[in-house]
């Protein structure tokens, strides 16, 4: 899987996205707290963020109260600051996304250039370069979704891209976000997800505070396109909206409270 390729294709969409969105910054109902000036102010800092760690080889992270690493250019007094105040509505500054649009070519020349074996700091057990590429594809698609999901016409992610991710999903991210959620340890619950527009299957049981793959019987089971399990695992979509839903609907539920969004 080139996720190069993705995190280029998909960094490009959501700049087009955004550039769409720019007359007057909609909120984007899957992140109802931002508006799409936001969603720009957020991923821009995330890309520019994860280049310090990638070019400097952090093994620890970076000091959260330094900011020089965002580089805000003249004339950015008028940007939306920290997301958590927003939704900012308005016309997303033009400036802004340009300084979002070199910060992602920035981040994809840094991944062209490294080893993706490189050690380096991440918010996972996974701390390698090569992480960061592949969450940053991920990432890059989710927000992508989530720009053209505030004009209304949300394109599907790229289903193999998709189905790449759901795996590793449960292995590296669902465990981190349960730690810094605090999520409360799990009672045994085995949930499935079955792919309905390719092969994919995938069974994991909630165990005290480890998600372990399983096998067999599962209390509940989902099942979708690629595209569509991956946007509920990242709590863009609910249950319902995914081609079918089988077995205990609480367990379901509670996937919520085990894997807190982040």
């Amino acid at each position: 899987m080139d996720h190069l390729l993705h995190f280029r294709r998909e960094t490009g969409a959501f700049e087009a996205a955004a550039r769409r969105a720019a007359g007057d910054a909609p909120v984007v109902p899957s992140c109802p707290d931002w508006s799409v000036a936001d969603l720009v102010a957020h991923l821009g800092a995330v890309h520019r963020f994860v280049s310090r760690v990638v070019e400097d080889r952090l093994a620890e992270p970076p000091d959260p109260a330094d900011r020089t690493f965002l580089r805000l250019p003249a004339g950015s007094d008028g940007w939306p600051g920290s997301p958590d105040d927003g939704p900012h509505r308005g016309p997303v500054p033009a400036g802004l996304i340009d300084w979002y649009a070199e910060g992602a070519a920035e981040l994809a020349g840094h991944f062209r250039a490294a080893d993706p074996g490189e050690p380096v700091w991440s918010w996972t057990r996974e701390r390698t370069t090569g992480f960061w590429l592949w969450v940053q594809s991920v990432e890059a698609a989710v927000h992508r979704w989530d720009a053209e999901n505030a004009l209304g016409t949300p394109a599907p992610l790229d289903a193999d891209h998709a189905a790449d991710a759901i795996g590793r999903h449960f292995d590296v991210v669902a465990p981190a976000w349960r730690a810094r959620g605090g999520a409360p340890a799990g009672r045994g619950e085995r949930l499935g997800f079955r792919r309905t527009d390719g092969p994919g299957e995938w069974t994991v049981s909630f165990e005290g505070d480890t998600i372990r793959r399983a096998e067999g019987p599962c209390d509940a089971e989902l099942s979708g396109t690629a595209s569509d399990l991956l946007l509920f695992l990242w709590h863009r979509l609910p249950a319902d909206a995914l081609a079918g839903v089988h077995g205990d609907r609480a367990a379901l539920e509670r996937y919520f409270v085990l894997v807190p969004p982040v």
